[in-house]
């Protein structure tokens, strides 16, 4: 079964950098934003925005690649791919931060940062986990939720690939869409 995922449209991006707050909104414990700020760990985003050229937005995330490179590097198998189909999501309380699987990720969206789930440690990874608790509740991923533009969206590879085809079957027609 293929299962949806965040399809990354940079084009269409105009760097306001809301879904990196929505991200990590929905990664705090409180799950609302005024008083996500108050919190003692501040929840930080799993979504960054590169610069391109002429200073133009990339937003990146993880990719959840199979095989994983960050899986494959991590020590302590705290990136796990048995919490939800197709994610590599960190798990916290086993993550030593070592920092192996963000030099070994060809994506660079690992980052370190203190985490409520494992107060105790100066910094564990952290990176998108799919939001999978809001999809498995039927909802989609909050930096999908706060993209106003289209840059980010929630669909199948698939369709997002045809939509691909199609686009390049009519510029080679002359087309434009």
């Amino acid at each position: 079964m293929i299962q949806k995922t965040v399809i990354v449209r940079p084009e269409r991006c105009v760097g306001c950098m809301q879904c990196m707050i929505r991200c990590a909104e929905a990664h705090s414990q409180s799950k609302a934003l005024a008083s996500a700020i108050r919190e003692p760990i501040l929840a930080k985003p799993r979504i960054h925005l590169g610069v391109g050229p002429e200073g133009r937005p990339f937003p990146s995330k993880c990719r959840h690649c199979e095989p994983a490179p960050c899986q494959d590097a991590c020590m302590p198998w705290a990136i796990r791919d048995d919490i939800s189909p197709g994610l590599k999501i960190v798990d916290p309380t086993r993550c030593i931060g070592c920092g192996m699987c963000a030099m070994s990720c060809p994506y660079y969206v690992i980052r370190f940062y203190r985490d409520a789930a494992a107060p105790e440690r100066p910094g564990v990874a952290v990176k998108c986990d799919g939001c999978h608790e809001r999809v498995a509740a039927g909802g989609i991923p909050a930096c999908v939720t706060a993209c106003k533009t289209g840059a980010l969206a929630f669909e199948e590879v698939n369709l997002y690939l045809k939509e691909g085809t199609n686009r390049l079957a009519n510029a080679v027609y002359g087309v434009r869409i």
